[in-house]
């Protein structure tokens, strides 16, 4: 993910923004408040040959406490019109062995259980649900739950 990428990384937050079922924020961030929040060293897109971005992933740490630096939550978004055609896994994929590399020993996120495409998707990346964490927030009036799942590396001990 570089400089050039921002305006359409930020664009396919809004369209899962608008989708609704993708996360709890209402608005994409600034660019500032994406970077401050995000790692660097994972931050990936996937682009067409035409250059345009088809989607990202980004991990951000779970905590500041050091027995947690090897623990981070991530975020897969890919842009409407590609969907179906393998952006996330390749996202996906790219993210975990970035972080292995890097030491990362568990991944791990929260998705709305309606969001069934991406519970998919990272059931076959190897994430496992660790449970549902029901009514956790409030999303456009309403309570929604979140499945939290992980992925415990099996090559970074």
């Amino acid at each position: 993910m570089r400089p050039e990428h921002t305006e359409q990384v930020l664009e396919i937050y809004r369209f899962g923004i608008d989708g609704g079922d993708a996360t709890f924020e209402e608005v994409a961030p600034s660019w500032e408040a994406f970077d401050a929040a995000r790692l660097a060293e994972h931050r990936r897109v996937a682009v067409d040959p035409a250059g345009r971005v088809l989607g990202w992933a980004a991990v951000s740490p779970v905590s500041d406490r050091r027995v947690y630096a090897g623990v981070v939550e991530h975020s897969v978004y890919v842009r409407p019109d590609a969907h179906g055609r393998c952006v996330g896994t390749l996202l996906l994929d790219a993210l975990i062995a970035s972080t292995e590399q890097a030491g990362i020993w568990t991944i791990q996120s929260g998705i709305f259980p309606e969001n069934t495409a991406s519970l998919a998707l990272h059931r076959r990346a190897g994430f496992r649900v660790v449970g549902t964490r029901e009514r956790i927030g409030r999303h456009r009036a309403r309570w929604r739950d979140v499945v939290l799942l992980k992925r415990r590396s099996p090559t970074v001990d």
